[in-house]
């Protein structure tokens, strides 16, 4: 298993940490569960990175780096909607708007599938990378809303910058969700060959 792989594995594993943290009362855990996803979100570049740089050529080390390219969006997808689905618990964020995204990610997700069961390994592309992009800041955004609140006593927080914090966090999810509509509408489009060969099997 190459170290990107392994890198892949390792985000998938920080997002249960990232959601018990977030159920923990008080702002030390906050704090830790913001800091473990940012570590976990870094090693998203990070395998990225060390994918490009050491490119595997041997036979065994393609097949090991298919793996990693089918892994690395599922651990993006698995460190997303596990975080939003805390956020949604805690009555951070509608539910709608993460439910929407979360068909998109397991639409894409059984199309990866079906290529691979025909062999064809579907990497990211470059409107994926901007929605997860806009995932994560959207994450980021509701982290330091929440630690704020946290650090603040109750009530002190002026009604109306409670309400302009949420109406930020709201603003930032109708882009995200627009983004990650866009994007799995133009991977179905980019890959509309699968379903045709399907169909004429």
């Amino acid at each position: 298993m190459t170290l990107p792989t392994k890198l892949s594995f390792l985000r998938i594993v920080l997002t249960f940490f990232v959601m018990a943290l977030l159920f923990v009362d008080g702002l030390p855990a906050k704090i830790a569960a913001l800091v473990v996803f940012l570590i976990a979100g870094l090693t998203d570049w990070l395998d990225g990175f060390l994918a490009r740089r050491f490119n595997q050529i041997s036979s065994l080390f393609n097949q090991i780096s298919s793996l990693g390219i089918l892994l690395d969006p599922i651990a993006d997808k698995v460190l997303v909607l596990g975080t939003f689905l805390a956020f949604v618990q805690l009555r951070l964020i509608p539910a709608w708007m993460v439910l929407l995204i979360a068909l998109r990610e397991f639409l894409i997700t059984g199309v990866r599938l079906l290529a691979l069961n025909r062999h064809i390994v579907l990497p990211a592309v470059k409107e994926g990378k901007h929605k997860t992009i806009s995932q994560m800041l959207t994450i980021l955004v509701v982290f330091l809303t929440l630690i704020v609140q946290e650090m603040a006593a109750p009530g002190s927080i002026p009604h109306g910058i409670v309400e302009l914090m949420h109406a930020g966090v709201l603003v930032c999810l109708w882009v995200t969700v627009v983004l990650t509509v866009f994007s799995g509408a133009s991977f179905l489009w980019n890959n509309r060959n699968l379903f045709a060969d399907a169909s004429g099997r």
